[in-house]
């Protein structure tokens, strides 16, 4: 059995980073442009352009969101978002009170551990990282190493 799930381990990585890629760049677009429901609780409202640290919190979640649910610089992404994760959870939500569960600090610990999961595991299967790390090694083998291309 574990060798089977072995096989299919970078596949449910990617499928992860997809997962997790996708909903914080939901978060980041719902808090920038007031789609999905907009900022929590103004009823699709934005954040005010260039306040501190939603507005930047924001453009990271849809930014590094993105990058992470296309599988391209997934490392430096999860490691960005992690720590803005991080310090949204511990400058907003752990002065409220110690646990998660009071403070509303869920999704932010969440998004954290998530992260940095994918900083040490990389994209796994299904993204652009393999996409481009493949081509490049390819183009740089000798003439007589490289595969045949067939018609």
């Amino acid at each position: 059995m574990s060798a089977r799930l072995n096989r299919v381990q970078p596949y449910a990585i990617g499928l992860f980073r997809i997962v997790v890629g996708l909903l914080f760049a939901c978060h980041g677009a719902a808090s920038l442009f007031g789609v999905l429901g907009g900022v929590s609780g103004s009823n699709g409202g934005t954040i005010e352009a260039g306040t501190w640290p939603g507005w930047y919190a924001a453009v990271i979640q849809l930014v590094c969101g993105s990058l992470a649910l296309l599988g391209l610089g997934t490392r430096a992404a999860a490691l960005l978002a992690s720590g803005s994760m991080a310090y949204a959870y511990f400058k907003v939500h752990q002065p409220g009170a110690l646990w998660p569960m009071e403070n509303g600090g869920e999704a932010s610990a969440m998004f954290c551990w998530a992260f940095l999961l994918l900083v040490f595991t990389g994209s796994g299967a299904l993204g652009l990282d393999q996409f481009f790390s493949g081509r490049t090694s390819e183009e740089h083998k000798p003439a007589a190493e490289r595969s045949p291309v067939t018609a």
